[in-house]
């Protein structure tokens, strides 16, 4: 592969990335979803590195992260410090470091307990990405945390 192939795919997938967050950052949950292959797994982690879930497939991510979210909450995701392996044409891996925020009404979970009002998380996303039918999609997308500050 030559070099201005291996940046215009590494550039594909910043742009994949960034539509990842404007998506969730909109709460477009199904425009978010239509980034992942039909296989697609989304699995975020705890700051501790426990699995907080696993997601497996679109509508199982836009289903689980909607109701997880709630619809009043603000949220806002940053980007920065891609790293982007480019195993082939259709295959690639990537690391970015991460920060969101997310802001909602105070609510009471099902076992009574109050939940976050305020969250704010570092660390980072890990994906792996296929070409296919010639877009590139997430086929795994693994979120791990360095720190976490919640307000309650």
């Amino acid at each position: 592969m030559d070099t201005p192939e291996r940046l215009t795919i590494i550039e594909d997938l910043r742009r994949l990335m960034a539509r990842y967050v404007y998506a969730a950052d909109h709460q477009q949950w199904q425009e978010l979803a239509s980034l992942f292959t039909r296989e697609g797994t989304f699995t975020p982690h705890n700051a501790d590195g426990s699995v907080l879930r696993r997601m497996n497939g679109p509508e199982e991510i836009a289903r689980s992260v909607s109701q997880s979210v709630g619809p009043e909450a603000v949220l806002v995701h940053h980007l920065f410090s891609d790293l982007i392996d480019v195993e082939s044409a259709t295959s690639a891996r990537g690391v970015w470091a991460m920060e969101d925020l997310i802001k909602r009404p105070a609510l009471t979970g099902a076992d009574g307990e109050s939940e976050f009002t305020e969250m704010h998380g570092y660390g980072h996303y890990r994906s792996r990405f296929t070409k296919t039918d010639g877009a590139w999609k997430i086929a795994e997308l693994v979120l791990t945390r360095v720190r976490v500050d919640l307000t309650y």
